[in-house]
């Protein structure tokens, strides 16, 4: 049976919820972005205005002209001095433009958004907030050119006027906001991996409570009818002494007997810290082929089974829990081949690489589809109409958790096998 992980479906919420949240963060910080060009291009054009009134060269001609008029009608004595001074106020107000140069066209803190003047053979009249003097000025119009349509500034006589055109690029505030949805983006993909990672690691916590509830609980029950048939089972002894048929079937059932015992043994020291010693795994794995061996017929499989254990170094293991962790791969091994095919095999290989000794079980059977290989480890999956899917995500953990070695799919093709392979440290 195969099932689809919660995890499976909260990473796709996650991934999704991040999804939209970075989609709805993007169009409102373009939106955002778009109402603040038009502000500044405003900016742009009244600092343009600005310039254009200040500049003009008919305010000049028109201070000139009153200042003519009042000095002609001072040579007047017909003419009253109130009307003289009233062309000399009116002159006066000409101060609006040194208004003008001090708080629109000279500050610097108004209008933060860089600038510049240009004629219309491109020579640069001024510039503001292009940073360094020395950068590329002709460069910049292109690119602020490509920005921003630039703004006309018209001079002198209406037949005959002076044009100039003002390129403006992009504020500091502008350039922030472009990059401010990335690092939104990345701020909400370390919070969500945050989040995810504690899920997994409290649903793991959870799953791992449960076995260990479960698996103690398993070895409790299975305490009580053990004993009772070993009671059974030499009282069957003391009643046919010379009975060796029965006898034989005794002490057959008396070894399985003892078997279940061990794995009652397994179940208990699941969750707690299992006593680790330095031990050769020859005899070990000869254990485990030697018991799968006798009963492969009772499977009605033809199954070669083949071994190559060599002499290696010493390794921290708990026999009981690394038989257990063996035992599952051989048995999804013979599960994976399928009967009456000819060359049928299964090999165990046991040798040391450097400072690990490694551990191969492999098969001639089906394989393992590419999608489902980081699958087969976790609780719960599995491929067989029957079974729990515990299995190999046991396995990996009386590896891994208890051993500190590495369990991983060494190799698989499909219908040419699979290589599950086993990687301990050398004990020190």
């Amino acid at each position: 049976m195969k099932f689809l992980l919660p995890s499976s479906r909260i990473k796709i919420i996650l991934v999704t919820l991040l999804i939209l949240l970075a989609g709805a963060s993007f169009i409102y910080n373009q939106v955002l972005i778009n109402r603040i060009m038009e502000q500044e291009r405003k900016n742009v054009q009244l600092w343009a205005k600005a310039f254009e009134h200040t500049y003009s060269p008919i305010q000049s001609r028109v201070s000139g002209n009153l200042n003519m008029v009042a000095g002609e009608l001072q040579n007047n004595p017909n003419v009253p001095d109130s009307l003289r001074r009233i062309i000399l106020e009116t002159e006066n107000l000409a101060i609006t433009n040194d208004f003008v140069q001090k708080e629109i066209i000279r500050p610097e803190n108004l209008f933060n958004i860089p600038v510049i003047l240009a004629d219309e053979s491109g020579f640069v009249l001024g510039s503001r907030f292009i940073g360094n003097e020395n950068r590329n000025v002709d460069k910049l119009i292109g690119e602020f050119a490509e920005l921003h349509e630039p703004i006309i500034i018209e001079y002198g006589d209406e037949d005959k006027p002076l044009i100039n055109y003002v390129y403006y690029g992009e504020s500091p505030t502008i350039r922030y906001l472009r990059f401010f949805p990335y690092v939104q983006f990345g701020i909400l993909a370390l919070l969500l991996g945050i989040g995810y990672t504690t899920y997994k690691s409290i649903k793991k916590s959870e799953q791992s409570n449960l076995w260990v509830g479960m698996t103690k609980e398993a070895a409790h029950q299975l305490g009580t009818p053990l004993s009772s048939i070993y009671g059974w089972l030499q009282l069957l002894k003391d009643k046919n002494q010379n009975d060796d048929d029965t006898l034989s079937i005794t002490y057959e059932i008396e070894n399985d007997v003892t078997r279940l015992k061990g794995i009652a043994e397994r179940f208990n020291k699941i969750g707690s810290q299992p006593e680790l010693n330095p031990l050769n795994l020859e005899s070990i794995v000869d254990d485990v082929v030697t018991y799968m061996e006798r009963r492969l017929p009772q499977l009605g499989k033809h199954i070669e089974v083949r071994k190559d254990v060599r002499e290696t170094s010493k390794v921290d293991i708990n026999s009981e829990l690394f038989k257990w962790a063996i035992e599952n791969l051989i048995k999804n091994a013979m599960d994976a081949i399928r009967e009456k095919e000819d060359d049928q095999f299964l090999a165990i290989r046991v040798w040391q690489e450097a400072d690990y000794v490694m551990v191969e079980v492999q098969d001639s059977g089906t394989g393992i589809e590419k999608k489902n290989i980081r699958e087969i480890f976790k609780p719960g999956f599995s491929t067989k109409k029957r079974g729990w899917g515990l299995g190999l995500s046991l396995t990996r953990r009386i590896i891994e958790d208890y051993h500190k070695g590495k369990l991983y799919v060494h190799h698989t093709e499909i219908g040419k096998g699979t290589a599950i392979r086993i990687e301990l440290p050398i004990s020190v």
